[in-house]
């Protein structure tokens, strides 16, 4: 196995921060409920013993799909603290995707929840955990400390390796960004776990900084806007769509604890930027990174508007070739047979179109690379008609695929019909770039971490599966 510098002062880095300097201090909150240090210490160490009773410790390969819980962070807390390689699934993925998964990694023991995951899993404090042996399994083949997945929004996820020095160096680029939550603030974390920036940006960064870290049970508006205001929250992280929601319950004035509201994940429309701050006068911040390498650029108190994400992050190499961003990786990110052949002489290519604005160096995210297709000889960006999609009044969410045509799922008003969408459309696109197909759906499918789901046989699937609900 190569040998990971970093693996052991990862371990020394994560046992010296959950020590804390005051055990009765609250690290953790939820429905009004306070963890302590000392406990949190306690539950690790418990889960240690019950990891170390099924056989794992150093080297051992353990896929880890619990649901949002404190049970699913001092669970990955225990097998790091024990040596051995995480893998983070989402509980979520179905029993097909979760096979493909373990087929492909090897883990020698998932740990699991018992019973069927609802759609929603809501934040709970506790979750049964279900320790399932693998005979098929292999100890771990790489120094990678952290194996994670793609968020899948366009197709099947890739499987990418964070060995602790990865970690580690993350940890300190968010720590050198001066506006990042600091000791004493409260932060609630709707971003997911399963992925980098709610992982390490929220609960690493929270853990290392005295942070006290809070989580909801509820997605839904007004139940935020009541927990951001009674627990004063002062720093929020999640994706687009909670920032939407919040933004059409709010009223100025209501958040006067709030100083930070970042979002990452996926692009934020500028309309939801705009209303945002008009609510609660915050600006939006982001947070622009991409599992393979962690936290990319941000502008977390929104100085600069969308499409721009903000300045590298410190310590991140980047540059824009033949109008995409490259960013610079000491290795490729990808293991085992799904390598992309995206990372090549130390760049990894994000297929993000970039900008980079001379007179302050900020980037601007202008599009997916792998968004454009060929329709008749010419050239179709389907960013851009999903923005035209959305900016109609009465659509409030949208996304834009192509199969043999191009389509549109879209969540709007009622009131608004085909024929309707369609001259706004017209009056705004040419007619190459219109969409042929229009599919009104409740709600449209999203990834773990938020992203909206673009693949076309999924979203089909899920507006099936509501037609069935309907029905019946």
């Amino acid at each position: 196995m190569a040998v990971d510098s970093a693996a052991p002062d990862f371990g020394r880095w994560l046992d010296t921060a959950l020590t804390g300097d005051d055990l009765d201090e609250e690290v953790w909150g939820h429905a009004g409920r306070a963890m302590s240090f000392g406990r949190m210490r306690k539950e690790t160490a418990r889960t240690r013993e019950v990891l170390a009773a099924h056989g794992i410790g150093p080297d051992s390969t353990v896929a880890v799909q619990l649901l949002p819980s404190f049970t699913l962070l001092w669970t990955v807390f225990a097998a790091w603290s024990a040596g051995a390689q995480v893998m983070l699934m989402d509980p979520r993925l179905t029993p097909a995707e979760t096979t493909r998964l373990l087929d492909l990694c090897e883990p020698q023991f998932h740990l699991a929840v018992e019973g069927p995951v609802p759609l929603s899993a809501p934040f709970r404090e506790e979750c049964e955990i279900v320790v399932l042996p693998r005979r098929s399994g292999r100890p771990a083949q790489s120094a990678h400390r952290l194996v994670q997945f793609s968020s899948g929004s366009t197709g099947l996820p890739k499987v990418i390796g964070r060995t602790g020095r990865s970690l580690l160096d993350e940890l300190e680029r968010f720590a050198r960004l001066p506006d990042m939550p600091r000791r004493g603030e409260r932060l609630l974390l709707l971003s997911s776990m399963a992925y980098s920036f709610g992982l390490i940006g929220g609960v690493l960064h929270s853990l290392r900084t005295g942070v006290s870290l809070h989580f909801s049970g509820s997605t839904q508006p007004r139940e935020l806007l009541r927990l951001l205001a009674e627990r004063e929250i002062h720093a929020l992280f999640g994706v687009p769509v909670h920032f939407d929601l919040l933004s059409r319950v709010g009223r100025p004035g209501g958040l006067p604890s709030l100083r930070l509201a970042v979002s990452g994940g996926e692009p934020l429309r500028p309309e939801v930027f705009t209303r945002f701050e008009e609510a609660f006068g915050v600006r939006i911040g982001q947070a622009y990174g991409m599992t393979e390498a962690g936290i990319i650029a941000t502008d977390l108190t929104g100085r600069a508007a969308p499409p721009a994400v903000g300045t590298p992050a410190p310590g991140m190499r980047t540059e824009v070739a033949d109008g995409t961003l490259r960013v610079r990786l000491p290795e490729d990110p990808y293991l085992h047979a799904d390598r992309s052949g995206r990372y090549a002489d130390g760049w990894l290519d994000t297929h993000d179109r970039c900008r980079v604005r001379p007179e302050d160096g900020v980037l601007e995210i202008l599009g997916r690379n792998d968004s454009t297709v060929m329709i008749g000889g010419l050239n179709v960006d389907l960013t851009e008609v999903e923005s035209v999609v959305l900016a109609h009044p009465s659509v409030t969410d949208a996304v834009v695929v192509y199969g043999e045509a191009i389509e549109a799922h879209l969540v709007a008003e009622p009131t608004l019909a085909k024929g309707e969408l369609l001259a706004w459309c017209r009056e705004r696109l040419s007619p190459h770039k219109l969409p042929k197909a229009l599919h009104f759906v409740r709600k449209l499918p999203r990834t773990a971490n938020g992203k909206t789901v673009r693949n076309r046989e999924l979203l089909h699937a899920s507006r099936e599966r509501e037609r069935q609900v309907i029905i019946r």
